[in-house]
């Protein structure tokens, strides 16, 4: 029944978006209406439809499952990803609003005078969006998979035609009516059922995760392990296994597993008896309540450093997202985009509470997937543990609509903001036909890239778009908009070291074999060494060629910088 619920859901979700982006379509007829929705969007309709396309599979599916692995140490995430708009209010909005820009392109050519940096800029463009492309793809894969049992690509192909849809017929004036409406259809949908959730836990006297021991079974478990995995076996355990254990075939046989690593075939069920303790995935942790619910205390390596450059990454990324940028273009002034960008906090604050109650009750009612390491499964998965039958069915169908609201929402706004950045460097006018072919290039570049990434979380893969952001774009924008001796030189230099050494490490850790040590969190989370680093380069090169300051500079800044109805002289 929850397949059939599931898909009733997804079904009323397209049909939702057809309705919304058909409204759209008929008022969009200009290159004007398509890259920036003619600069006409009010400042609250404009602040939900930004959080309804900053919700993505990380924030829906990602957050919770983090939580559930690693606990109180993600909570940072969110955090920095809420807090990083309050810089995106103080140092970037109304100034880029001003600029008259419709990208990021365009205001890093109309301020450096240089199309070599429009290129470069461009190219650091369409990484971030491909990067934040990936996770939305995989988390449609994931949610039909546990709903429906259907394969990866089926996910996948439902978002990139939906997206592709939306986006070459309506541009940004339909996709705005898209987003707003559906950040609050993804807001119910993680809040009634976190509502019914809690009151079933409390009610049923469930354990308190934070004083409890290391998860275990409350009863009789069976885990199926869909790819081949190496699990650490915490406790010495007795299990019945089907499949390939160890390299050794078993035909439902009793198997007792030592503590330590073990190998599991793909395809193998494995039955755990009640009250066993929980085996977890080789990269993940398992803590007792106290450490679980504790900052820093995870026991993983340099964890202090591996939070803090994951936190600054998510802080300073935000500032460049391209997607969320554009947003601010369709602004009707650079007051308005203030306006906006102090709306948003508040609003993805409030989506914000609830994600930690689906980790914490994950921990209680489903930590085998711990075992298996698809955590992006627990809100898919909570409700029908917790509350049998139709009520649960019904509970994870509101969920898998708000799983794909956010995968499509998110989607369309990282390929409009691609579209319109490609589509302006490719023609010097752009036009409707090269945003058009634009968006076509958006969607197809990632997917040959899906097969190979594994089973990575949608909040890893966030992360590292958001560090790309972080060590390439947000420098730019800072020094271009408060710094008048920035070059041209100097940013180009800032953009290809920051630009390149977040990308290189994001692209090791994402396809080659798992490292160790500090390789490992550097190659993860290098934010923190390469954001102040390219800062640095793009700020000594500038130094060095002072000389090429644009002679418009000063000009530039004045615009960015005084009111709206003051004229430049």
């Amino acid at each position: 029944m929850a397949a059939v619920v599931a898909l009733m859901a997804l079904v009323a979700v397209l049909a939702t978006t057809s309705a919304l982006g058909a409204h759209g379509r008929r008022s969009a007829r200009t290159a004007s209406d398509f890259l920036v929705a003619s600069r006409g969007v009010t400042p609250w309709w404009n602040a939900s439809a930004i959080c309804g396309e900053y919700i993505s599979a990380a924030a829906f599916l990602g957050s919770a499952g983090l939580v559930l692995a690693y606990g109180a140490d993600v909570l940072w995430l969110p955090i920095a990803a809420t807090a990083g708009y309050v810089l995106v209010l103080a140092f970037v909005t109304a100034p880029l609003r001003r600029s008259g820009a419709y990208t990021v392109s365009d205001f890093a050519e109309w301020r450096l005078g240089s199309r070599t940096v429009r290129r470069i800029v461009t190219g650091c463009v369409c990484l971030v969006g491909w990067f934040y492309l990936l996770p939305q793809f995989q988390g449609a894969g994931v949610t039909l998979r546990v709903l429906t049992g259907a394969p990866l690509w089926v996910g996948w192909a439902v978002v990139v035609g939906v997206a592709l849809l939306l986006t070459i017929t309506g541009g940004m004036r339909g996709v705005t009516a898209v987003q707003a409406v559906q950040f609050w259809l993804k807001l119910a949908a993680v809040a009634i059922p976190a509502a019914v959730l809690v009151v079933v836990w409390n009610l049923g006297g469930g354990s308190d995760p934070v004083t409890g021991a290391a998860p275990h079974f409350e009863q009789a478990t069976r885990v199926r392990v869909r790819t081949e995995a190496a699990v650490l076996v915490p406790a010495a355990v007795t299990v019945t296994a089907h499949g390939e254990i160890d390299g050794v075939h078993r035909d439902d046989e009793t198997v007792p597993l030592a503590p330590g690593r073990h190998a599991i075939g793909a395809g193998a069920d494995i039955v755990f008896p009640a009250g066993s303790a929980v085996p977890h995935a080789e990269r993940l942790p398992v803590q007792d309540g106290a450490t679980w619910a504790t900052p820093f205390g995870r026991g993983q390596p340099h964890a202090l450093f591996d939070t803090y450059s994951a936190l600054l990454g998510v802080l300073l990324g935000t500032m460049g997202l391209p997607h969320i940028l554009m947003r601010f273009y369709t602004s009707t002034s650079g007051a308005a985009a203030r306006r906006t960008a102090a709306f948003v906090p508040v609003l993805l604050a409030l989506f914000y509470l609830f994600p930690a109650l689906y980790g914490m009750l994950g921990r209680l009612y489903v930590p085998e997937l711990l075992v298996t390491g698809d955590t992006d499964a627990t809100l898919l998965t909570l409700p029908r543990r917790m509350v049998p039958g139709s009520g649960g069915a019904l509970l994870t169908g509101l969920i898998a609509a708000g799983a794909f609201a956010a995968f499509i929402s998110t989607s369309c706004g990282i390929v409009v903001a691609l579209a319109g950045t490609i589509s302006q460097c490719a023609r010097r006018r752009g036009g409707i036909r090269a945003f058009r072919a634009g968006a076509v290039l958006a969607v197809a570049a990632p997917l040959p890239v899906l097969p190979k990434i594994g089973p990575q979380g949608a909040a890893d893969l966030v992360t590292l778009a958001l560090t790309v952001s972080a060590c390439s774009l947000c420098p730019l924008l800072v020094l271009g908009i408060w710094w008048r001796g920035l070059t041209a030189a100097g940013a180009a230099a800032g953009l290809l070291t920051g630009g390149g050494l977040a990308t290189a490490a994001a692209i090791t850790h994402l396809l080659t074999a798992p490292w160790t040590g500090w390789a490992m969190t550097v190659l993860a989370r290098p934010a923190a060494i390469v954001a102040p680093l390219a800062c640095a380069v793009m700020i000594a090169v500038s130094l060095l060629t002072r000389a090429r300051v644009p002679r418009r500079a000063h000009r530039a800044l004045m615009r960015l910088h005084l009111p709206d109805d003051r004229p430049v002289r």
